[in-house]
């Protein structure tokens, strides 16, 4: 929680907290053949790196395992250090693989590890909530992951890869959103690690430096969007609740006034989705914003968050271990409410996570 000047305090859930197996050989552990013995990237065998490092410092184990990994360290970094009421764990696999049995045995795996070594902790359990991994190229896989853990009382979503090879609306992957409904999960996409195959990040393909990857891969976002919007995947199921990880929500307003002008017209070509582009977005859409989204704090922040409804549909994430890990900073504009809804309401409605009451009305 934030502790303010006044004496209010604001609870923090944090929404995007990337956890990793120890080591290969340890992911290894927890798969079975013929999977366990083949070839698949490591974490960090992209095309890009981080100057200085795709980590920040301090977040390994204390036995150097990779970071993220190890619960006791993460629980400090996030509930001492930083403040964090609820954390939401989002494992980090290898993307998109040309195998797609292989890909869904790797997500299998780092569900084994999310579940018995975080969810389940003794100690740290009940402040942890999880991200189930699966493999959208595998939907059968993928079902049956879903079938698995959905009762589990701290699994609260489900995970993709963003950079998927074709668009989320398209019809092959509707038994996944139909089966992620009827369980009650949100859907999130998030920028995957490692070389799997996939999107380029931008329309016209690869970047040539990490600042260039990073500030537009996440724009992959609205290719998705658009697609699902058009294909009337929120019409045909309503509750259908998707998340984008990866910020850039602060751009989501100029795209849906162009969406909006330029969809009116055309609107009897896409009869399986009849409302205006922009009212798909209200409990259908969310973002999570980190540090680096957003205008900064500025005193139209709290004005540019409000429109287009981004104040409903926009939560606080942190992206840790990650380097560009930085404390939560609220903008001085945001209202109250607004700053309730980022740091933590519309995570915990979205979520189903209890704030205590007293904490919560401070």
């Amino acid at each position: 929680m934030i502790e303010h000047p006044d004496g209010t305090r604001t609870p923090v859930i944090d929404a995007s907290v990337h956890i990793f197996a120890a080591s290969n050989a340890d992911l290894r552990g927890f798969m079975r053949e013929p999977f366990k013995s083949r070839g698949f990237p490591d974490y960090e065998m992209d095309w890009y790196g981080a100057p200085g490092g795709e980590y920040a410092p301090g977040t390994r184990g204390p036995d150097g395992q990779y970071p993220g990994s190890d619960v006791e360290t993460v629980a400090e970094h996030l509930f001492t250090d930083r403040n964090v009421d609820i954390a939401v764990l989002h494992p980090m696999t290898r993307g998109v693989m040309p195998d797609r049995h292989l890909g869904t045995a790797i997500a299998a795996a780092h569900n084994e590890i999310l579940v018995s070594r975080w969810l389940d902790h003794d100690t740290f359990g009940d402040r942890f909530r999880g991200t189930i991994r699966v493999n959208p190229d595998d939907v059968g896989g993928a079902l049956r992951e879903i079938a698995k853990y959905r009762d589990h009382p701290r699994v609260v979503q489900i995970g993709i890869p963003l950079q998927s090879r074709e668009l989320y609306g398209k019809p092959q992957f509707w038994p996944l959103w139909e089966a992620a409904v009827d369980a009650g999960l949100p859907v999130a996409t998030h920028t995957e690690v490692g070389a799997g195959i996939g999107f380029a990040p931008t329309p016209n393909g690869v970047t040539r430096t990490y600042e260039q990857y990073h500030s537009f891969m996440s724009l992959n976002y609205l290719y998705h969007l658009m697609n699902m919007i058009a294909e009337g995947v929120f019409e045909r199921y309503d509750g259908l609740k998707f998340v984008f990880g990866d910020g850039a929500g602060d751009s989501l307003t100029p795209f849906m006034w162009r969406m909006d002008c330029f969809g009116r017209p055309h609107l009897e070509q896409t009869p399986w989705a009849p409302r205006m582009p922009s009212e798909y977005l209200p409990g259908h859409v969310f973002f999570v914003q980190g540090p680096f989204d957003g205008p900064g704090d500025t005193d139209f922040a709290g004005e540019w968050f409000g429109f287009t409804g981004k104040d409903d549909m926009t939560m606080f994430g942190s992206s840790y271990p990650h380097w560009n890990l930085t404390p939560l900073a609220v903008p001085g504009s945001y209202s109250a409410e607004q700053r309730d809804k980022y740091c933590w309401r519309n995570a915990a409605e979205l979520y189903g996570i209890e704030i205590p009451a007293g904490l919560a009305a401070r």
